[in-house]
């Protein structure tokens, strides 16, 4: 019996999420007296591979095969199904993002497994089988009880601190392929964004809503960002406005993010919006009403005009930085 933990690499590197990930699966395992088996697909050098052991992967089986390029969720899920019965394995741990979400339910059909998606914490008990979770857009909580011999549990991102515990490093490589047959999806056209920090690796995001009443009025906004060395946001109305870019939208119909601290600056926090950033582990919402929801899920909040309010906390940071 084992712990299965599947890793996405990013050109070879593993970033924050996949070492949380481990630790996540290294804790479960601890749980079940069971090994944590982590599963690479991909080109990975040696070195990055090994960091995996630091968070309690006791074996690491690191598919390399040109067909994996591309991730495709049909042949993933094929793939890793395979592994996960010649490992026995009885628990499948996946990230909470685009990749997790569409391989969960896949491999759940495959291995007549139970889901339990967006977890936060461990499982409250292994027998039976209960994971806790938020429902209801962060409003509520659920113990989910999983009665199915095998279980998969996705990840919510920056949900699971960083827990070192050094295993033996053994190595597997394997060139196992998918059936090309099987692979649909064609990358036709690749953009890379440098020289700007992903929303959803920051650890920091400063977010911009409607209070900010007009696109001009960015710029402290952006300078807050680049101090803080923190993501730029933003809610849905700024987008559909033209005022930022659709792809620093955050939301239940854009980003999903978990950052250590989230700023909302000029948002009043509909139900949508608090639906994508209610992960975070603190929220600091500038608002001119006191009675906007999104005071309800901030830790700290201040009650003032964001345009007023954003140039002093710039110079706070500036101050405290030069010390």
């Amino acid at each position: 019996m084992s712990v299965l933990v599947f890793l996405e690499n990013w050109d070879g590197r593993f970033k924050k999420l996949s070492f949380e990930l481990v630790s996540y699966a290294s804790k479960v395992a601890d749980m079940l007296y069971s090994p944590v088996i982590a599963l690479s697909f991909g080109q990975v050098d040696a070195s990055e591979l090994e960091k995996l052991a630091t968070y309690g992967a006791s074996k690491v089986i690191s598919v390399e095969n040109d067909l994996l390029g591309t991730f495709d969720e049909q042949a993933f899920a094929g793939l890793i199904a395979g592994v996960a019965q010649n490992t026995d394995a009885k628990v499948l741990v996946l990230a909470n993002n685009n990749a997790g979400k569409a391989l969960a339910p896949r491999l759940s059909v495959r291995l007549k497994a139970g889901v339990a998606s967006g977890v936060s914490k461990l499982p409250v008990s292994t027998e039976p089988f209960v994971v806790y979770k938020k429902v209801y857009s962060g409003k509520a909580f659920a113990n989910i009880l999983i009665k199915t011999d095998i279980k998969i549990l996705t990840l919510a991102q920056n949900s699971f601190e960083l827990v070192e515990s050094p295993k033996p490093f053994v190595c597997e490589k394997s060139a196992a392929g998918p059936d090309g047959s099987l692979i649909k999806t064609q990358v036709k056209e690749v953009q890379i964004q440098s020289g700007k920090i992903l929303l959803t690796d920051a650890d920091i995001v400063v977010s911009g809503g409607r209070g900010m009443k007009s696109p001009e009025n960015w710029a402290p906004l952006v300078e807050l960002a680049g101090l803080l060395g923190a993501a730029t946001a933003c809610s849905r109305p700024v987008s559909d406005e033209g005022w930022r870019s659709h792809d620093e939208h955050t939301g239940q119909t854009g980003k999903i993010i978990a950052p250590n601290l989230y700023f909302a600056i000029g948002i009043s926090g509909a139900t949508q919006h608090l639906a994508g950033i209610s992960s975070s582990k603190f929220i600091v919402a500038i608002n001119t009403d006191k009675d906007a929801p999104i005071f309800e899920a901030a830790q700290y909040g201040i009650i003032g005009d964001a345009l007023k309010v954003l140039p002093k906390l710039v110079e706070a940071v500036k101050e405290m930085k030069s010390k």
